[in-house]
């Protein structure tokens, strides 16, 4: 072959190498956009006034006179900051229990025998094919019939398991080598032991994962909440956008409802930019047998 025409082939491998480049990041770049659109619209309406937000029968992409009068408003008008208070206490006691909760089963059904281990957890796993419609009812009677209606323990108590998040945790702890549980054993470490001083390390990437995935599915929990407590003073910031739209401004003053929301939402955006490595390696460990 004369150096020309190889010159050519790589000349030629390199365009459509670039080409290739070009069409998959525009389609990314476009993808993008489409996902963040709702973000940008979220905060574009926040800072419109309630009047200039109305008076725009055509929809538009900016704004000449931002304000953040709505985000006064959001703070004042209905109790958003101990909504905030709130919704602080009860993500993090529910998380806490149910890590404990969650760590001490994955363990159990991993590594300890016992009659029906298999069987046990099979059934434990068909609960996920349960609806939740009918998981929430159950739960409102158990928890009125208690007597826990408008506490933060009848907030708590049904979140404090997840059966998806103990499979998960339950698949990393098998891949821990049979080895080292046998050494440790040798040495006179107990189960208790072993579990904090050799599993917990090693796992650590998913459990950060079920622990931030649980903090927004608590920061983001609406039903319950809603179903549970009529009382303000046990309400979430989800139950204070519901005030806010129902009660604080009336229907129609969709900026000061999205200048709670963004509040509400900047939490979870810098939770999910500061551990999104983690995350993302803690399901693909979860994913991955051997």
């Amino acid at each position: 072959m004369h150096e020309t025409d190889y010159q050519q082939l790589q000349h030629s491998a390199q365009l459509r190498s670039r080409l290739g480049s070009f069409i998959k990041y525009f389609f990314l770049s476009l993808w993008a956009l489409i996902v963040l659109f709702p973000f940008y619209w979220m905060l574009l309406s926040s800072v419109k006034s309630y009047g200039s937000y109305n008076a725009e029968y055509i929809p538009k992409f900016f704004t000449l006179s931002p304000t953040l009068q709505n985000y006064r408003d959001a703070f004042t008008t209905v109790s958003l900051g101990r909504y905030f208070a709130n919704t602080i206490l009860f993500t993090a006691a529910t998380t806490a229990v149910m890590l404990v909760v969650v760590i001490l089963a994955a363990f159990a059904f991993a590594r300890l025998n016992f009659r029906g281990k298999n069987t046990v957890f099979a059934l434990f796993l068909s609960l996920m094919m349960i609806p939740n419609e009918l998981v929430i009812i159950t739960n409102f009677v158990t928890v009125t019939n208690w007597g826990m209606r408008n506490t933060f323990l009848g907030l708590i108590l049904p979140s404090v398991t997840s059966v998806f998040y103990i499979y998960l945790l339950k698949e990393n702890f098998e891949q821990i080598p049979d080895s080292l549980y046998r050494a440790a054993k040798i040495d006179g470490a107990s189960d208790f032991r072993y579990l904090t001083r050799v599993m917990l390390p090693i796992c650590q990437p998913t459990i950060v994962t079920i622990t931030i995935l649980k903090v927004i599915e608590c920061w983001n929990s609406f039903v319950w909440p809603r179903l549970i407590t009529d009382d303000p003073a046990y309400f979430l910031v989800s139950n204070g956008i519901q005030e806010i739209r129902e009660n604080g401004f009336g229907r129609e003053n969709i900026p000061a409802m999205m200048a709670a929301v963004v509040v509400i939402s900047v939490p979870l955006i810098i939770l999910f930019l500061v551990f999104h490595k983690k995350i993302m390696a803690g399901v693909s460990r979860g994913g991955t047998k051997g």
